[in-house]
């Protein structure tokens, strides 16, 4: 386990500037697991428009195919931007599943931390990756995701700083392999502004 100072100090040195929605540069700081899945590609970090943070979330979910289907589980992640949640934001998605409802955090409040239910490599099985998805609000709410559960949940992220709110994210997702084994979205990151 890390140590406090350690997460920090790590933490500190993640600052970097990202474009946000209105096309201005916007300081942030990146949280992030320690469980993601291993395929796919990084996808753009994507800032939720006009210097709002994230309240709340929807997921992508592929309900479960059989025995003798490609279960690819969490498709992706969506960021529901300012008091109200009408503004979005995702990074890169997977095409399989459909949106679950929203969850808000109480009283507008941001998003801080996150973690990751992920399914580790399975070898010749059917592979899924991340399955779901739990949140942490300003103010210790959690919003635990409707995600699959096939896999284990991993640690929690860092926090963001004090006074800082999630505000964009950026996804790992593995894109459709024809005849091969779809997991889709892998990995997460998400990013923290003042």
């Amino acid at each position: 386990m890390m140590s406090p100072l350690v997460a920090l100090v790590t933490l500190v040195a993640l600052v970097a500037p990202v474009r946000g929605g209105g096309g201005d540069d916007v300081s942030t700081v990146t949280i992030a697991v320690d469980n993601g899945g291993p395929w796919g590609e990084w996808g753009d970090p994507e800032v939720c428009p006009g210097g709002t943070f994230a309240t709340g979330f929807q997921l992508k979910v592929e309900p479960p195919r059989g025995f003798f289907g490609d279960d690819s589980g969490l498709n992706g992640v969506r960021l529901l931007c300012g008091d109200k949640g009408t503004m979005t934001v995702t990074s890169s998605v997977g095409p399989r599943g459909s949106w679950s409802p929203p969850q808000r955090c109480p009283h507008h409040r941001p998003l801080v931390s996150f973690r990751l239910r992920v399914e580790p490599p399975r070898g010749l099985w059917d592979d899924t990756a991340a399955n779901s998805l739990d949140v942490t609000c300003a103010g210790g709410s959690v919003l635990e995701g409707t995600g699959g559960q096939r896999g284990h949940w991993g640690n929690w992220s860092v926090p963001c700083p004090p006074a800082w709110g999630v505000c964009g994210l950026r996804a790992r997702v593995e894109p459709p392999r024809r005849a091969g084994d779809d997991t889709a979205l892998n990995a997460l990151e998400m990013l923290c502004c003042p």
